[in-house]
């Protein structure tokens, strides 16, 4: 049984482990250990094999093993084939200068400790590219003065045009009409508002200097030769193409101060201390970067000192009106690899829209002509090296550019990483679809074992074979030249990153698990008895209690629309519906195939992780049989479920997946296309649209160079009241009014969330702690103000006794004795006045979910009899009971009675009144992955009830009824009493990402 016993936040704690003293002595191995044993093993298992250790390349080839997968060894060399060390000098070392690789310590645990690359270190240079000592300050530039907010008059000026063009998005009608009502309020005292119309306000945004890169186009036209008699309309046509500058683009990434501490500038292997294994997060840590730092070095020496900048590209189509006709555009990003994953996934300004692509159209007749089809992927790769060609050159020489620290640098480029679904891949790697992109497998089975493709191997095939040889044996269409070749050291086929969102997500689960399970009902019992099956699961699935993050199913599954959220949100609750109603191995594969999906979407990614992936793609390849035994499926040959054999060997290359999926750039769809497409006037929208992100850009520049300032510490209205002075007695009660009536204005906010998804809240401040809980801003007046009325309210009429024992424990925390072994009669007495919440905050952090830029989240625990006028909410929490255990060991599962507060001797307390659950069993459910709870009752069959102090509490659990062990008609089950209903629960852990790291 849970203890009771409340001593604060019992987190787990971990002692400091002794630093690494010992060095590997191998050259440029810099490895270090902290006892002699360790070092030994280290040169006998990592020192015998290679020849030159300070070296390594690009692995362009390598072969597979007998089982078809990727050899998952850690931390060796990827070597190239034989033949590309032909014009390698083995005995040419680095430059002395650079030879001794640069190893440091980071975070502030001493648990971590990170090797550089010596030879692309970012070394910091003047204006000229002559390199500087290390302590030698920036250059001198001219300082802008604080109170300067050109071309805006004043911060009130500048924070009401980013209100109105960035978050009202007002149009400019409703503009003229606001400044106009704002004009004649201000008649009578003299006065005139900030704008005199839209005009004006879009005169002073355009005339921002910063975050200005302008647009420029360029039309291509087809010029081969004609076929037939009859030219085709689209041979006439010219196809325009939008774009800014991408050098220019990435100038302004480095330069922004708002990216200053949140880039990686040199490529480095993290390890760590405790257990030596390496890690892999953002993409500098991966293996491409350091393979492609030592490239470069060898190829051209002198580069030694720069920076590498890898270059991110994305693209993917999108629809912004369907009921007006079908409009599309094509929109291409760009980001960086230096920029850190928890950044690029917080939807801020390091991805950037950087061109609008040719999308040609014909009549139905050449739609489908052979000529029309070679046409368009030769525009798309035409268009790509076009709007590409200016950093072509500093692809080789480096260029020396300001960053946000005021310091220059020596810039060389590489093309990295290209985000695409796989249509788009198909497209970029200029094969033939249902083809893998990234290995030769034959169509046919795409999971026998095969070499990796690569862009010296594409070329000897086309020169070897012949065009209808290379398509039906490779897989390769041969008239096409990728855009890559026109870029050193690129190769698409390496560039190609994964892909969670469509290979995982709507791919494996819901095109194909989903789908296979109603195949299987449907050849097991029918079509009529399936349909039964099929919609218990959707009640089971609409009946799911509410929690922070998780999407609503009202209605179950039967929707046309589907997207990338809708997916994401059966994956949470799908498994458990279906526990019962399907065979064992179904679940398993669910279960397999969802924990591959949750550890690959992992925010850091160990040596560890990576054997947990292999092991779940085994299950799942292994599970998966089921559906082809019972005759649903006849191959598993499919490009986007063969892709997740890729992922361990691309992880090692790019780091974590998370900060190259898919989902970014169609986040990144809304802010870019979508929303400013609503607001043009849909006649020439183009142009709008291009406008509009200019402006969007400038506004978030000038923000970031105020901030970078100092000069946005505050609101405006508290920076308006201390220009003011202290005041009077009554000048401070209208301060605090107005305060109160702004906070009053954020809470009713937060309640207007959709019924159907309530979703959590990014965090950007910086925390010292993982987790924090804190009450809602606002008691509710209407509830109990003293401990008998709530224990009347709640129904727990020894709450005064609970009460007791908690002060108990409170205020003497040293006494070994359980609080509930001490007679009632001896503990303190309270009797005074509470305050009763309707809701606690729980912010932790969580970088594997959207979070903000330190990975901090914030979600609410829900405590109220009447929730959005469906019926009472209760949620559950993880408390703390064990911190040195791990997972669910060190965690317990409560249900929430009620929030409430009061002051003891001079010392407040917030605290909660809980239910607690017991665990079932010694592990979790085999088949499901997850452990299962029941409510916990004591003797004579009464609730184990208890008070708790809210630092214990870690954040909310969401719990999902065991419904195989219940004879209970799904169709009476409301969400709001899921928990009422049901003596047994599952412990989501598919709930958040954050939840399957937590309740393993």
């Amino acid at each position: 049984m849970p203890p009771t016993r409340d001593s604060g936040r019992r987190r787990p704690t971990q002692r400091p482990d002794t630093a690494p003293q010992l060095p590997c002595d191998q050259p440029g191995c810099n490895r270090w250990f902290r006892n002699l044993s360790g070092l030994t093993k280290h040169k006998r298992t990592t020192h015998l094999s290679f020849s030159h250790p300070h070296r390594s390349f690009p692995d362009h080839g390598e072969l597979l093993g007998s089982s078809g997968e990727e050899d998952p060894v850690a931390d060796t060399t990827p070597m190239l084939p034989e033949h590309a060390f032909n014009d390698y000098q083995a005995d040419v070392p680095l430059d002395p200068e650079h030879e001794d690789m640069r190893a440091e310590y980071v975070g502030s645990s001493g648990r971590l400790y990170r090797n550089y690359h010596p030879g692309l270190n970012a070394r910091r240079c003047d204006a000229r590219g002559q390199f500087l000592p290390a302590n030698a300050p920036p250059p001198p530039r001219a300082e802008k003065a604080l109170d300067d907010w050109t071309p805006y008059r004043n911060r009130l000026e500048f924070e009401l045009a980013d209100f109105l063009f960035t978050h009202a998005e007002m149009p400019a009608r409703k503009i003229d009409t606001l400044l106009e009502i704002w004009a004649a309020s201000l008649i009578g005292l003299g006065g005139q508002p900030l704008f005199t119309n839209h005009t004006d306000l879009y005169r002073v945004i355009d005339s921002t200097r910063v975050g200005d890169v302008k647009w420029d186009n360029f039309t291509i036209r087809y010029t081969g030769e004609e076929q037939g008699s009859e030219r085709a309309p689209w041979m006439s046509d010219g196809y325009e193409v939008w774009y800014r500058d991408p050098r220019e683009v990435i100038h302004g990434i480095l330069a922004s101060s708002e990216f200053t501490d949140k880039l990686d500038l040199v490529p480095y292997r993290e390890y760590d201390v405790s257990s030596d294994q390496r890690r892999w997060q953002d993409f500098m840590s991966g293996d491409w970067a350091w393979a492609q730092a030592d490239r470069i070095l060898h190829d051209d020496p002198t580069t030694a000192g720069a920076t590498l900048v890898p270059i991110i590209l994305g693209s993917d189509k999108t629809t912004v009106s369907v009921a007006t006709g079908q409009t599309d555009y094509y929109p291409l990003y760009l980001s960086i690899g230096n920029v850190r994953n928890t950044l690029r996934r917080a939807h801020r300004n390091a991805v950037v829209l950087i061109a609008f692509l040719a999308m040609p159209k014909t009549t139905r007749e050449h739609a489908n002509t052979p000529a029309f089809r070679k046409f368009k992927r030769q525009l798309f790769h035409s268009s790509l090296t076009r709007i590409l060609s200016s950093i072509s050159r500093p692809m080789k020489v480096p260029e020396v550019v300001l960053f946000g620290d005021n310091y220059y640098r020596r810039v060389i480029y590489s093309l990295a990483a290209y985000i695409a679904d796989y249509e788009e891949q198909v497209l970029l790697s200029c094969i033939v679809r249902n083809w893998c992109p990234k290995c030769l497998g034959h169509h046919d089975n795409l999971d026998e074992g095969a070499l990796r493709r690569s862009r010296e191997h594409c070329d000897t095939i086309i020169e070897e074979f012949e065009l209808r040889q290379a398509w039906d044996s490779y897989g390769i269409v041969g008239d096409v030249v990728p855009f890559t070749n026109d870029f050193p050291r690129a190769d698409i086929h390496e560039m190609l990153s994964p892909d969670i969102l469509h290979q995982l997500i709507k791919g494996g689960f819901k095109d194909h698990l989903v789908e296979w399970v109603e195949r299987y009902l449907i050849h097991i019992h029918g079509r009529a008895e399936a349909e039964k099956i099929l919609d218990e699961i959707d009640r089971r699935i609409a009946a799911v209690a509410p929690f922070t993050g998780l999407r609503r199913f009202p209605q179950g599954r039967h929707f046309k629309q589907w997207t990338g959220d809708d997916s994401k949100g059966l994956m949470k609750v799908y498994i458990a519906a279906i526990e019962g109603l399907v065979p064992k191995d179904v679940v398993r594969t669910f279960r397999a195939f969802l924990e591959f999906c949750y550890l690959v979407r992992r925010n850091v990614i160990t040596e560890q992780t990576l054997t947990e992936i292999d092991g779940a793609l085994r299950r799942f390849h292994l599970f998966r049989e089921v559906f082809r035994n019972a005759g649903v499926i006849e191959s598993f040959s499919l490009p986007r479920q063969h892709a997740m054999k890729h992922y361990h060997y691309l992880i090692r290359q790019f780091g974590a997946p998370n900060g190259l999926c898919s989902s970014i750039t169609e986040s990144k769809h809304i802010k870019a296309v979508k929303r400013p497409y609503r607001r043009t006037n849909r006649f020439q929208a183009l142009g709008q649209i291009l406008l509009i992100n200019q402006r969007l850009d400038k506004l978030t520049a000038a923000r970031a160079d105020f901030a970078g300032r100092g000069m946005l510490n505050g609101t405006c209205l508290s920076q308006a009241f201390e220009v003011l002075g202290p005041g009077t007695d009554e000048t401070h009660d209208q301060r605090h009014s107005i305060e109160e009536c702004a906070n009053a204005a954020g809470d009713s906010e937060e309640q207007t969330a959709s019924y159907e998804e309530e979703s959590g809240e990014v965090i950007d401040d910086q925390m010292a702690v993982d987790a924090h809980v804190s009450l809602a801003h606002r008691y509710q007046r209407a509830r109990a103000r003293n401990v008998g009325a709530l224990a009347t309210e709640l129904g727990v009429l020894d709450l005064a006794h609970l009460l007791r024992h908690f002060l108990q424990s409170q205020l003497y925390p040293n006494d070994s004795r359980d609080p509930e072994d001490i007679p009632y009669q001896e503990c303190p007495v309270y009797e005074g006045r509470i305050r009763v919440y309707n809701s606690a905050c729980s912010t932790f952090f969580a970088p594997s979910d959207l979070s903000g830029i330190h990975g901090m989240r914030r979600e609410h625990i829900r405590s109220c009899p009447m929730w959005r006028n469906a019926g009472p909410r209760f949620d559950c929490i993880f408390i703390v009971t064990d911190p040195q255990a791990e997972g669910m060991r060190g965690l317990d599962v409560a249900r929430v009675l009620c929030f409430f507060s009061f002051k003891y001797q001079g010392t407040f307390y917030p605290c909660a009144v809980i239910h607690w659950f017991d665990r079932v069993g010694e592990g979790p459910d085999e088949a499901t992955g997850m452990w299962i709870v029941r409510p916990g009752y004591r003797t004579r069959n009464l609730q184990n009830i208890a008070v708790v102090h809210i630092d214990t509490i870690y954040r909310a659990a969401h719990l999902i009824p065991v419904y195989a062990t219940h004879n209970i008609d799904s169709r009476d089950i409301k969400p709001h009493c899921s928990y009422d209903m049901f003596h047994s629960f599952y412990v989501n852990k598919y709930a958040d990402h954050h939840a399957f790291e937590i309740a393993f």
